[in-house]
């Protein structure tokens, strides 16, 4: 009892939408790195988007067979950003993992994880050198990456980083701090800037089902990327009205002195003045579609609407960020868990 009491507890975050295809072989993949492992006690906590396929009842069966395994599901789908870090804040262990549903993130990567944040070391990326997704995408995620990284005020971002990754507890703990309703979680493991190590991996083609990213999931992550580490595009905005002043102030002197000086010959047309009107037209809607991108960000963070509302939980024993009771060790200890 007392050298199971001292083990560590590793919490591993899975969140799910219409995953029934993957989400057996994600926890057969995890129970089985975890008990080879031997030397720590875990719990596995998927959160289910409210899926339209099977995929809550396949999580019940497990939960049910597995007292290490607990499950959320929401009452509705509450997004991609805000569903993942609700499951967050509601681990018990002493680190915390993310691992995605799709099995485009080996589980076998948890080792090298757990084996990094061993040494100390806070936080435990997992950045992929190479993907086996399709070679345009990937690139166009490399440029994102990088732009973002030359916006950041003053924040080291990383690259090729999707959230994949092992969190201490102190981590976690801080990003409670943060008590964004609409959080980017990855500028927020940058912007905490405590020590971090990398663990280099493939990433594998999705196992099974389709991919629930779209163009406007893509596009949504890339502004709250930009908008929650950077003011850059605002300067811009200031700037380019101070630039477009002072090329107008210095058009319009251009101008005068050369009527003046060729009354009768020139004669401007009306083409460039139309071509100018639409130009700046196109400019002033731009800016205005960055304002509003903050704007957006504001609204939400005023509205201080929950992460996620849920529906029901299973397998759930602690209070979230506490460990896990005496009784529920015992428990384990005699199910052989």
């Amino acid at each position: 009892m007392s050298a199971l009491h001292e083990m560590k507890t590793i919490s591993v975050v899975t969140p799910c939408f219409n995953e029934e295809g993957n989400v057996r072989e994600v926890y057969e993949r995890v129970r089985t790195l975890m008990l080879g492992l031997g030397r720590y006690r875990y719990e596995h906590i998927f959160i289910d988007n409210a899926s339209r396929d099977n995929t809550f009842a396949v999580l019940s069966e497990i939960a049910a067979a597995d007292s290490n395994v607990k499950v959320i599901r929401n009452a509705r789908n509450f997004g991609h950003v805000r569903s993942p870090m609700h499951a967050l804040l509601q681990t018990c262990g002493d680190a915390v993992i993310i691992l995605m549903s799709d099995l485009q993130d080996p589980p076998e990567v948890l080792a090298q994880l757990l084996e990094q944040w061993e040494k100390g070391i806070p936080i435990v990326i997992a950045v992929k050198h190479q993907s086996r997704e399709g070679a345009p995408m990937f690139l166009v995620r490399k440029l994102f990456y990088r732009l973002v990284n030359r916006l950041a005020d003053d924040i080291e971002t990383y690259e090729n980083f999707t959230g994949f990754g092992l969190y201490d507890r102190q981590i976690i703990d801080l990003v409670r701090q943060f008590g964004d309703p609409y959080p980017y979680f990855r500028g927020m493991i940058a912007e905490i800037g405590l020590p971090h190590a990398e663990v280099l991996y493939e990433q594998q083609r999705r196992k099974s089902g389709k991919s629930k990213n779209n163009f406007y999931t893509l596009y949504d992550l890339a502004m709250l990327g930009i908008t929650k580490l950077s003011k850059v595009p605002l300067r811009l905005v200031t700037f380019s009205g101070f630039a477009g002043s002072l090329l107008s102030l210095l058009g319009g002197v251009a101008y005068f002195a050369y009527k003046l000086l060729s009354w009768h010959e020139f004669t401007l047309g009306i083409a460039p003045i139309a071509i100018g009107m639409f130009f700046l037209g196109s400019l002033q809607l731009l800016f205005m579609g960055i304002i509003g991108e903050y704007i957006g960000n504001i609204h939400t963070q005023v509205h201080n609407r929950p992460l996620v509302v849920e529906r029901e939980r299973l397998n759930f024993q602690c209070e979230p960020g506490k460990p896990l009771p005496r009784a529920t060790l015992a428990s384990r200890a005699a199910a052989g868990h």
